[in-house]
């Protein structure tokens, strides 16, 4: 043993039977462990058999001690640093997917409309697989974020599951330049009612001032009668402009949320600072399984003092908040320091990573402020539930093959106006029937699929000409039936894909997002709850 360390070691045992230092002692433990691990990997650098990277083995290392805690904390490198940076401030390489963990799982909170993810047919909810043939499993969500940054015009390889479909489904990914926004769109979802809307895409800087400055350029129109707030597939980010987002519909003083760590100085309470900008009208508040962290903060705060209906299907459920710390070497730790409890007192996330637990059990009833009873889960019930079918084979293949895309180039060619919604419904779809069967466009159903299989089968062990091959022939007749009627049951999917598609070649990015919102079941079901004002009071009366 080398001098220097028996001393080390000497004065340490000293020091210990003295009782000037304890075995509880968290401090004692850290530089005691520091030394172990010290003199471990000199040893190995030293000896070992082949020569190693120290730091890789020593990042190896850091890594497997922070996982141990929570996937949101992970150590970020200078290249990473900067990918913060430019997430809350500006832009940045990717494909257009936030990234989330659930039960051991990575899955995508929410597809950023535009960019390459949303465009091939990636949805909220899908677990991630596998990046570039490497599978996800034992990655965090900023490993897999990393995975997916990259060059712009390069690709990402992703595989995904997805929910009803036996099979993965694979997506080739271009990074492309992704702009940050808070809100995506602002405008009326019925000018001649006064009623506006905003599609509040994430929590960056300023996400209050330009709620603000929304409302007040929409006031400046037409008095506003009502208000819709999209946070479908909105995935959070900074906690105080979600507080920020709040104080516009509450009166000064209103508690927004709470926060709970172990460090004293991460237990706050945050507060509405001024009187609402927007205190009167009625509100309605969109949310999906997309919607996570400040967009729990607000709609959980809102829906606690009977501000705002609530609708749409339960939010994500992540209730932790993240800190960035800067440590030597242009690095960083990204580190959960607390938890965040909504005025009722309920904690939304949906796994307890930290052990520190002091919330009360999944299921517990609350009261909002007006006496309704809300329940704790992993995430925020919606007031009025909406729930989205899901798609068939059908609609992903049109998506997945770029059928929507063709289709409109040629359409455009021949047309020198944009279709009207429910006036040429039946002429467009029409068009894009003739489209498809011209371009010999086949797909098969998962049932047409394992007839595939019943049928090869057969065939192998009793021959074509037998008895039961031959009567297999109804149920194919069959099945091509069933194939062809899923076209009308998917007409209104269909209808809006195209004119969302054929809005972007005629007109604006502006005018696209205008026209997603005229024909968006969710804001059409929001603009007639606000109509209905008795049907609104009653929801949020208890």
């Amino acid at each position: 043993m080398k001098r220097s360390t028996l001393f080390v070691s000497l004065l340490i045992a000293a020091l210990f039977a003295a009782g000037f230092i304890s075995v509880k002692d968290p401090f004692f433990q850290i530089r005691k462990n520091f030394t172990i691990f010290s003199e471990v990997i000199s040893e190995v650098n030293e000896f070992y058999v082949v020569e190693i990277d120290p730091e890789r083995s020593i990042r190896r290392g850091i890594n497997a001690m922070l996982e141990t805690l929570d996937p949101y904390t992970v150590l970020i490198d200078e290249s990473q640093t900067q990918d913060i940076d430019m997430m809350t401030t500006g832009s940045y390489a990717g494909v257009g997917i936030e990234v989330g963990a659930r039960r051991g799982e990575l899955v995508v909170i929410a597809p950023v409309d535009g960019y390459s993810a949303q465009r091939k047919g990636v949805r909220a909810g899908d677990v991630i697989v596998s990046i570039n043939g490497i599978s996800v499993s034992g990655m965090s969500p900023d490993d897999l974020n990393a995975q997916m940054r990259g060059q712009v015009g390069t690709t990402v390889d992703i595989v995904i599951r997805r929910f009803g479909l036996d099979e993965e489904l694979e997506f080739e990914l271009e990074r492309e330049r992704i702009e940050i926004k808070n809100i995506e769109w602002y405008g009326f979802a019925d000018e001649e009612a006064g009623i506006g809307y905003i599609l509040l895409s994430r929590f960056t800087q300023n996400a209050g001032r330009e709620m603000r400055e929304a409302i007040a350029s929409m006031q400046e129109d037409q008095e506003l009668n009502g208000l819709i707030l999209d946070l479908r597939n909105n995935p959070g980010g900074l906690l105080m402009e979600a507080v920020h987002v709040t104080d516009l519909f509450l009166p000064e003083g209103m508690p927004v949320v709470n926060t709970r760590g172990r460090a004293q100085q991460t237990r706050q309470r945050y507060e509405t600072s001024r009187s609402a900008f927007f205190g009167d009208k009625p509100v309605v508040v969109l949310q999906n399984g997309g919607s996570a962290s400040s967009s729990e903060i607000v709609s959980g705060a809102l829906q606690d003092h009977d501000r705002a209906v609530i609708m749409g299907e339960q939010s994500f459920g992540k209730g932790l908040v993240q800190i960035i710390r800067p440590i030597s070497y242009g690095m960083a730790l990204k580190l959960t320091t607390s938890k965040y409890f909504i005025p009722s007192g309920r904690y939304i996330q949906s796994v307890d990573y930290s052990g520190y637990d002091d919330a009360a059990d999944e299921g517990d009833v609350f009261t909002t402020a007006g006496g309704r009873e809300v329940i704790q889960r992993n995430g925020i019930d919606p007031d009025v539930a909406i729930h989205t079918r899901p798609e068939n084979m059908l609609e992903m293949s049109l998506i997945r093959e770029n059928h929507y895309f063709f289709f409109s180039n040629q359409y455009v060619a021949g047309q020198d106006e944009m279709p009207e919604p429910g006036v040429d419904d039946d002429e467009l779809l029409a068009a894009f029937k003739a489209y498809l069967e011209e371009a010999d466009f086949m797909y098969q159903s998962r049932a047409q699929r394992r007839f595939a299989e019943l049928e090869e089968q057969i065939e192998k062990d009793y021959g074509s000409e037998s008895a039961s091959y031959v009567q297999l022939e109804r149920l194919r007749e069959s099945l091509e039936q069933e194939r062809a009627m899923e076209m009308d049951e998917s007409s209104e999917t269909i209808l809006r894909e195209l004119y969302l598609e054929l809005s972007g070649r005629y007109e604006s990015a502006g005018q696209r997002r205008e026209m997603a919102t005229r024909i968006d079941p969710f804001v059409r079901d929001a603009r007639e709850l606000i109509l209905d004002s008795d049907r609104y009071r009653s929801i949020l009366t208890p």
